[in-house]
């Protein structure tokens, strides 16, 4: 395990602030000295926490199998119209992330960026229906190398407030691969073609790059 480098100067700040506010309560309230540093050090552990990037390498790279995106839990699996980019009907997977769940974004699938775009919005919660339109969002799609696409949408949750996509239109996107995070609470959708055989169930708990998510 890694810290994943959007949390870096995050970590450092944070070992700096608490290495600071240790040596200062130290000479003010020795006595209890011990009891300070664990609970200032409750804080500098959650940053580290939710900036981990576990090494999770596929073990068999397949273009027909869709792995999860994110870590979290399945919170929605349903047919919608999807109307940003398909304007058609798609199985839809959504994976919420809670602040404790590695929030780093991979590749669920090989192929081609053929569409990326930002939209401003709102901070509702990650669950709530009207997020995946309303809320701070990147949409990415990808086409495999048998022509399905996929489509994966970051959505910031009401504590969210950055989401950083590394996927760039005509670049090759690699299975497994990093390709954005999403800082502080945050969503996953997937939007797959209705022929995907889902693999997961409501309220299943996933991990990216380890559990599958569809056949396609």
């Amino acid at each position: 395990m890694y810290i994943h480098k959007e949390g870096r100067m995050w970590v450092i700040g944070t070992l700096l602030v608490y290495i600071l506010l240790v040596m200062l309560f130290q000479n003010l309230i020795p006595d209890y000295n011990w009891i300070l540093v664990i609970l200032l050090g409750i804080p500098f552990l959650l940053i580290v926490n939710f900036f981990r990037n576990p090494a999770r390498p596929i073990s068999k790279l397949d273009d027909h199998t869709v792995y999860a995106a994110a870590d979290g839990k399945i919170v929605v699996i349903e047919e919608v119209f999807e109307s940003e980019y398909f304007n058609d009907t798609r199985k839809m997977v959504s994976i919420f992330m809670n602040p404790l769940n590695v929030h780093c974004n991979r590749y669920p699938v090989s192929g081609k960026v053929v569409y990326t775009k930002y939209h401003p919005g709102k901070y509702l919660v990650a669950w709530h229906p009207k997020s995946s339109t309303e809320n701070e969002r990147n949409t990415v799609v990808i086409e495999t190398p048998f022509g399905s696409q996929i489509l994966m949408r970051q959505i910031a949750g009401a504590l969210a407030r950055r989401i950083v996509s590394y996927a760039k239109t005509n670049e090759a996107a690699q299975q497994g691969e990093d390709f954005g995070f999403i800082k502080f609470g945050s969503r996953v959708d997937l939007y797959l073609p209705l022929t995907a055989d889902i693999k997961v169930q409501l309220e299943q708990v996933v991990k990216g790059n380890l559990d599958v998510i569809a056949e396609i």
